[in-house]
Formats: structure tokens, sequence, C-alpha cells
């Protein structure tokens, strides 16, 4: 397997130190908590709350130390440690993409009282070296797109935009048009796979499929499927929007057990399936209606109008990047 060459010139610093999972875990979630609680959406602030507790459980904690090339959770990467608490932060969280080793850079932060001395590209340049020693075949990072500093210092080391990705958040109330009334919202039927899975495809892209809790598979029709997805309980809703017969876009729900529960949508190009993605997403939200709130995944600056029509806002809008 080749590795990758990546621009590492970071020096042996008394500050830095690699993670240890066995004793910085809740330092570390408190460090992400006051750098990124202003933007944090329920599923950040769940897995702050996994962060302390598994800093507190003596069996994780000795699991945690065994399994750091395998599970995917922010158990690796390097700290910067001065004055006597952490300050700085970055994880390095283990992939696999087609039987290939890929690693995620998440948990950049840094103290505020302590930015500007350049201790957030050390830490990114030591997690990147940790990386590249462990062979991998990529680095990844997300950033949000209204952090131009960090989007600079990625860029400068080497990484470059793949995508960029809009996550919405539903209304606790569902609103939105009455949809034309030659647009029909039914059950997916089998016929529409074809086209459905094109559209995941391209609205979801393989690249990014190795983050992805969820493949496209499981929305499959099929016996074999159903029984599979029987088997391990696994309660999935799938719409479509016809008009004369014909597909205009699809929408599924996959529940998760959180307070935000994910909705998937596929869509040919804009246009005739603009209104029917509004009247998709509105139909979820009045047919779920015990769910607090929805989120959507979707390629960003696409389909705007039509899920803010359905009662949508942005929550945060992500550059992916690859080195």
């Amino acid at each position: 397997m080749s590795s990758i060459s990546v621009p590492v010139k970071t020096k042996d610093h008394p500050h830095l130190r690699p993670l240890n999972v066995l004793r910085d875990l809740s330092a570390v979630a408190d460090l992400i908590e006051l750098c990124f609680s202003p933007t944090m959406d329920n599923d950040g602030q769940r897995y702050l709350s996994d962060m302390r507790r598994a800093s507190r459980d003596d069996s994780f904690l000795r699991w945690a130390s065994r399994m750091t090339e395998t599970a995917s959770m922010p158990l690796m990467g390097y700290v910067w440690e001065q004055d006597g608490r952490i300050i700085g932060n970055a994880s390095l969280i283990p992939f696999r993409d087609q039987g290939k080793r890929v690693y995620l850079i998440a948990n950049v932060a840094t103290h505020p009282d302590y930015r500007r001395q350049g201790i957030g590209r050390a830490l990114t340049e030591c997690v990147m070296k940790q990386a590249r020693d462990k062979n991998a075949s990529a680095i990844w990072l997300h950033v949000r797109d209204d952090n131009p500093g960090a989007i600079k210092l990625y860029r400068d080391l080497g990484f470059q935009e793949v995508a960029r990705r809009t996550t919405w958040q539903g209304s606790p109330e569902p609103r939105g048009p009455v949809p034309d009334s030659e647009i029909e919202i039914v059950p997916r039927h089998p016929r529409f796979w074809p086209l459905q899975q094109e559209w995941l495809q391209r609205v979801y892209p393989k690249h990014l499929s190795w983050y992805q809790s969820w493949s496209t598979n499981v929305l499959r029709p099929g016996l074999w499927n159903w029984f599979y997805l029987l088997f391990i309980d696994f309660n999935v809703k799938q719409w479509a929007a016809v008009r004369n017969g014909e597909l205009l876009a699809t929408l599924t729900w996959m529940p998760q057990g959180g307070r935000s529960e994910s909705l998937f949508a596929a869509t040919g190009s804009p246009g005739p399936g603009d209104e029917a993605l509004t009247a998709l997403l509105v139909h979820a939200r009045r047919s779920i209606s015990y769910q607090p709130y929805f989120t959507l995944d979707y390629p960003a600056d696409e389909m705007v109008d039509a899920i803010r029509a359905a009662g949508f806002t942005p929550r945060r809008t992500l550059l992916w990047m690859r080195v």
C-alpha cells in the first residue's frame, strides 16, 4: 500500500504529546465544548456526553486502549498541554474504505486564550504524520465553511476540497405549501429502484461512503433485503413523489433512536424535483409527528429553496477535504 507524502515540519515540542485515552477524554471533551458549543447540535452534545461517560468507565478505557486501530472513535491523536491543562487537541479516527485504511482528522481545537500561536497547525501536522506512519491511503477532515482561517490552514497543509454539504434541520412544527394536486406521495415502489439508486449515488457519493453509517443497499427492494431488515430490527420508511406515473423524488427515513432523526432525499435535476422534494419533506414531518427534529444532509447550494419551503433551516455547511 502506498503511503502519503505530507509536509510535516513540527519538531518535538515539550507541550505536545500523544493523547492518553486512559486519562485525557474528559479534559478533551471540556475543550471541545468550550470551542464549539455555539454551533454544536444535539448529536454533538450526545457525543460529548458519551466521551465523559466513557472517561469514567474503567472497563471501557481498558478496552479502548487496545482498540485504537479499529474503533471509529477519537481514541488517537495529540494534545497540547500547557500551564497544567490541555489547551489544544487534534483527534485521529480510523475508518475503512474498500479495505483500505483511511483516517479522519477531527476535534482540532485550541483554547481561546492560546490562539494565533500556531498550536492548531502543530497539532494538525502531528496527526497527519501519525496517519502517514500508519500507512493511510487517505487523510480526511471536514471544516465549517464560515471558518476561513482554518480552511486556509488546511489548504496550506495540502488538503483539497472534495465536497461541500449542508446539514438542514426541520422545524418542530411541520409547515409548507400544499403541493401541486398533480403530485402524489406514495410508498416507494420496487420499479422506482433503478432511478432512485442512481439519484442516491449522486447525492450521497461513493467517495464519502466510508463515513456514512448506512449503505444504499439497505434500501434495495426484494424479499431477502426485507428479511435482513426484519432480522436486525431496522425499520425503514420510503416515500416517492410522482406526477402522472413519473418519479420525481424519493425520501427515506431510517430511525436511529436519537432526538434528531435523519432523512435521505434523492432527486434528479433541479426543476421538476423541487416541488416534489418540498412535498415529501412536509409529508414526512406530518406522518412522523412524534419526532421532535429531523435532519437532512444534502449537497450545498442544491435544492435550497425547496428544502427551506418545507420548513427546514441550515444548521451548518461543511467542506470535506482530503490530502
